[in-house]
């Protein structure tokens, strides 16, 4: 293990690729891959991008990368596709739109299946985003699956949100909902070249205008785009830019870096929780409260403290 963690920090695509590997499988080998990764990481800018099917994350991926690396940094790639809940099967189409950059050594691509996990990330993600940061990468962008309204799992991972919106999705109503649109550091607006572009400018603005900050608060950035030209994409990575020294100033990004953490320990602490309980289902503990309760000898609530106890 510490030979293939040397050969991933120097950047050795194979390398990387099997840590990663490790990470989505579970493997028992992961905390002494987690601590020999841990003098590293904190130390790669983290940029999500979400929004809906078809808004163009991909192709933005792709062009933020190509702009990513002409800055001289070096890019890691975690495209999130959804996994299908009748067959379990992905496509893990993303990486696709991002051809161009295979054979350059300064970029790494790793297409996830979300394996079932809701909030429009893998489980592995926050893992995988550890790994890249170990690897030497300057900047990790996570492109999460084509979310709804309510998918923003990507805010507590990222340093700085992009959400992308493409004019004809929606009216002024549809912008003022709660949901991703709240977590939004900078707002992409995709496809500008189309009808409809000025409209859905304008609701975005109007939306940011209804909302209290206080004095020295972020305010989004609104920027518009036409990813598959190439058009507007230094616009977004001066905005991102922009993000970034904010928090640093404002000491924003240690904030949010505790709390990436705080969510990291919480879902590593939870999933071996209910690995133990999956081994109570497996043996007679849970069958015999769960009988009780049936019988309405015990209620729930003793049930599961009694589960508790006994793991």
């Amino acid at each position: 293990m510490p030979s293939l963690v040397a050969k991933a920090r120097e950047g050795d695509p194979r390398s990387v690729a099997r840590l990663i590997s490790l990470v989505e499988n579970g493997d028992p080998a992961l905390p002494e891959v987690a601590a020999t990764m841990a003098p590293y990481a904190g130390r790669a800018q983290v940029v999500g991008l979400t929004g809906a099917p078809g808004v163009g994350k991909s192709t933005t991926t792709n062009e933020l990368v190509k702009a990513l690396r002409q800055a001289g940094h070096r890019v890691g790639v975690l495209a999130v596709d959804p996994s299908s809940p009748f067959t379990g099967g992905a496509i893990l189409g993303d990486r696709v739109r991002m051809q161009e950059h295979t054979a350059d050594r300064g970029v790494y691509i790793r297409s996830m299946s979300s394996r079932g996990q809701l909030g429009g990330l893998s489980a592995a993600t926050p893992q995988a985003v550890r790994v890249l940061e170990g690897a030497g990468c300057d900047v990790v962008l996570v492109e999460t699956v084509g979310v709804g309204q309510a998918e923003v799992e990507i805010a507590s991972l990222a340093d700085t949100t992009l959400v992308l919106l493409a004019p004809g999705m929606g009216d002024a109503i549809q912008a003022v909902k709660a949901g991703v649109l709240e977590i939004a550091d900078v707002f992409v607006i995709n496809k500008a070249d189309r009808p409809g572009a000025d409209n859905t400018y304008r609701d975005i603005q109007g939306m940011l205008a209804l909302g209290e900050r206080a004095a020295g608060d972020w305010r989004p950035q609104v920027v518009r785009a036409v990813a598959v030209k190439g058009e507007g994409v230094d616009d977004v990575v001066a905005a991102i830019e922009k993000h970034r020294s904010w928090m640093t100033e404002s000491g924003a990004l240690r904030i949010r870096q505790e709390r990436r953490a705080a969510a990291e320990i919480s879902a590593l602490a939870l999933g071996t929780l209910r690995a133990r309980i999956g081994d109570l289902s497996g043996g007679t503990a849970l069958a015999s409260l769960a009988a009780q309760v049936a019988d309405g000898a015990i209620d729930p609530y003793a049930a599961a403290d009694e589960l508790l106890a006994s793991l």
